[in-house]
């Protein structure tokens, strides 16, 4: 069986039996489909030659903080990816910095590197001192790849003799302004599966990316159940990308690739020829004036096909290969465990420093002001770190040993947060010259260990682990009548990899509603990474809004666990959503069961749409009349009363308590208009507005996200009986006191009633 097959090969845990069908060179395609018509000959061309220009700024390029060049730190390295799928025409650099008035024209200049090949040389121009100077240097597109490397390197002289390095004349500020740009031309793609999600999603683009997703007519429940696992799995790869899913009836997009949802009986126009399927199948065909743009058909029988060619080409997309697959059969091998999402840091044991690193080389450092190390921690947002003694960790560290005692340091910051630096010492470096022989990292005299507590009321859902190592060299003197120069040392510094972290032992109990956890982190229902808790209620009437909004929610989720929803489920039923021990997420108005919830602290009613905090203030929200009203005190009338008239859109983001299973959360994503639809979208595709949803509502507009922590708190997870009582008494202290004294005396009671059966008992064998 090709299950077994497959988790031997350990690709993935599930299992997928396919067959797999190519349309052999010289077989004639469907009509319609693969063949384009001789008219479109010129068409084809021109969507071919079609240049598309690219502009990355260099907050964009830079690895790491954009800091001033000078004599020490004098080389800045700018980063960038291509896509693919297209060819670079032209490129170049335009180069703007403001260099010291110190500088002399003649001696002082930047060179321009490009994967390791100069490009050009800039000179410095000493007649316009304390300007912007630009430059415009050319880059080879012979020499670009997927991941390109731009290195400038800052090459500055002030006098002509006995220079010191660290002088501070010797500086150069990179502008803003500095940019490079690019000029592309889309490449035709072969119809291979083997390397999807390209072309539709491509890592190597730096701009937000748009899958438009095609169906027949607007989808049912099913079939939108279908393609929110496929925008999961999109967004699970696309990690920090922004996604843009729009949705498509009956009409391809103006230009770029789209995916195509059509069962037996729903089929786009574009498909009314092709053969019709009888099982799950994935293909992948060009649009049929233009072989750069490709199609990805998920066609079946009728939407649990749908559901099946989506989910195996979630879960088996490793074994995808040629044109065209037909699934037999996908099925899960190994039901998920609660956060164990892979984009999460493992909580159940030590995590070594080579499981957290993103790319090769990313513990390791040189020069003598080295750029720092750091590594993401992302953790589940209910992890219970509240008044402990801190967050083990064990670091071993190896750097070029100083040659005296001198102040260089390794600093440690958490979240940006000094936390403690440790001297370098020079002792351990002596001694491992002198026994080196192809030694062991254990045995390295030259290897640190140091084991640290990170205080663990700083860590949040996603957490930034810094190391920065920093060496202090005497690298040369200049006096009248005396001229020293030193070259520096080449330093350099490593974090070991077997260096780990353990979060194991901590509990899970978060308050409630908390909707920062949830966009930031997708929580709660982000707990199983497949969503196999979730369940998204849909309007009764869906457009092509809501249903683009639902899409780029999974996408969202699936980039925070990175892993795509396969067992999210979809209703319209809004009873049988009350009645499920699941967690909740509503789209549109607000539902009649959550209307209807003595836990509710936002309502939107149908009539007027009117939104209400009962306990904190009221207001109220129309789509043709916003009619506010707020009140400070919710036990008296309201104090201040507000009359606006406006057409701008608004929506709102609300969490509150299932009123049947205590610890299920509702989650509403409300919107009524278009525009109102789009503000959801946005806010959750921009980190700013993200960061400012808040508490339990957070209202959306134009000009921002304003957020309030209002109505009735829960809490979700478990903690043991010692901690809860801890917990929820730390802050009242006369109520604590009143407990521990009532504790001693009870305790005082039982053991003096235990001492006295005892006296009784031994008078009684005297008697």
């Amino acid at each position: 069986m090709m299950k077994f097959l497959f988790a031997a090969l350990g690709m993935a845990s599930s299992a997928l039996a396919f067959s797999q069908e190519n349309t052999p060179a010289g077989l004639t395609a469907p009509a319609g489909i693969m063949e384009p018509p001789a008219s479109s000959a010129a068409q084809e061309q021109n969507d071919a030659s079609r240049t598309v220009r690219t502009e990355l700024s260099l907050r964009r390029l830079a690895n790491g903080d954009v800091a001033v060049l000078n004599g020490l730190q004098n080389v800045q390295t700018l980063e960038f990816t291509l896509r693919k799928d297209q060819v670079v025409t032209q490129a170049y650099l335009d180069l703007a910095f403001t260099p010291s008035p110190a500088l002399l024209s003649k001696l002082s200049h930047i060179r321009v590197y490009l994967n390791e090949e100069m490009m050009g040389v800039v000179p410095v121009d000493e007649t316009a001192p304390g300007t912007v100077q630009s430059h415009r240097v050319g880059l080879d597109p012979l020499y670009l790849t997927s991941f390109n490397r731009l290195r400038l390197e800052f090459v500055g002289h002030y006098t002509n003799i006995c220079e010191d390095l660290a002088h501070t004349s010797l500086w150069l500020d990179l502008s803003q302004k500095t940019r490079v740009v690019l000029d592309q031309q889309a490449l035709p793609v072969v119809n291979d599966l083997a390397f999807f999600p390209e072309p539709f999603l491509d890592l190597g683009d730096m701009n937000a990316q748009s899958i438009p997703f095609m169906f027949q007519q607007l989808p049912d429940a099913p079939t939108l159940q279908a393609a929110s696992v496929l925008s999961s799995f999109l967004g699970s790869r696309a990690a920090w990308r922004v996604l843009e899913f729009p949705t498509l009836i009956n009409s391809l997009p103006a230009q770029g690739h789209a995916v195509v949802f059509a069962d037996n009986d729903h089929r786009p126009d574009i498909l009314k020829d092709y053969p019709k399927v009888d099982a799950p199948t994935v293909e992948l065909i060009s649009v049929p004036d233009n072989p750069t743009r490709k199609l990805l058909l998920v066609l079946g029988r009728d939407s649990a096909d749908l559901l099946t060619a989506a989910q195996a080409l979630a879960l088996g997309n490793p074994l995808f290969r040629g044109q065209s697959v037909t699934i037999k059969d996908a099925v899960s091998l190994q039901a998920r465990k609660p956060y164990d999402a892979p984009n999460w840091t493992p909580t159940d044991r030590p995590v070594r420093f080579s499981e957290l690193v993103e790319y090769p080389g990313q513990l390791e450092v040189s020069g003598l002001r080295p750029a720092p190390i750091t590594l993401r921690l992302n953790l589940p947002p209910d992890l219970f770190v509240w008044r402990n003694n801190g967050i083990p960790m064990q670091v071993r560290y190896r750097y070029t040993p100083p040659a005296s005692v001198d102040e260089s340091r390794l600093s440690l910051s958490l979240n940006n947060r000094f936390v403690d630096s440790y001297l370098l010492n020079p002792q351990g470096g002596t001694r491992a010259l002198s026994d080196m022989r192809l030694p062991l990292l254990s045995n390295d005299s030259t290897t640190t260990q140091e084991n640290l507590l990170i205080p663990a009321l700083k860590i949040g859902a996603h957490n930034q682990l810094r190391f920065d190592f920093s060496f202090a060299a005497l690298v040369g003197s200049s006096q009248p009548d005396r001229c020293q120069t030193m070259l520096p040392v080449d330093t350099r510094a490593a974090i070991d990899e077997n260096s780990h972290i353990d979060f194991s032992g901590y509990r899970h109990y978060l308050e409630m509603p908390n909707l920062q956890a949830f966009a930031m982190s997708g929580f709660p229902f982000s707990k199983m990474a497949d969503l196999s808790e979730t369940l998204v209620v849909l309007p009764a009437k869906l457009n092509k809004e809501s249903v683009s909004t639902v899409l780029e929610l999974m996408g969202h989720i699936g980039a925070q666990v990175g892993y795509p929803a396969v067992k999210v489920r979809l209703s319209q039923d809004l009873s049988a959503a009350a009645a499920q021990d699941a967690d909740v997420i509503w789209i549109g108005e607000m539902p009649e069961a959550a209307r209807l919830s003595p836990n509710a602290n936002l309502l939107l009613q149908e009539a007027g749409d009117s939104v209400k905090q009962p306990r904190q203030s009221g207001l109220r929200v129309s789509d043709s009349l916003r009619h506010t009203e707020f009140s400070e005190r919710p036990e008296l009338d309201a104090v201040t009363r507000v009359d606006v008239k406006a057409l701008a859109p608004l929506a709102a983001v609300v969490g509150m308590q299932s009123s049947a299973y205590p610890q299920r959360s509702w989650v509403g994503l409300l919107a009524s208009t278009p525009e109102d639809y789009a503000l959801l979208r946005t806010a959750f595709r921009d980190e700013g507005r993200r960061d400012a949803i808040q508490g339990s509502v957070a209202l959306i507009r134009d000009s921002g996200v304003v957020s309030e922590a209002v109505g009735p708190r829960y809490f979700v997870g478990q903690l043991h009986w010692w901690q809860l009582v801890w917990f929820h008494l730390s802050d009242k202290p006369l109520l604590l006191a009143a407990v521990a004294a009532l504790t001693v005396v009870l305790i005082a009671l039982m053991l003096w009633l235990a001492l006295r059966a005892v006296a009784r008992r031994r008078l009684s064998k005297d008697a």
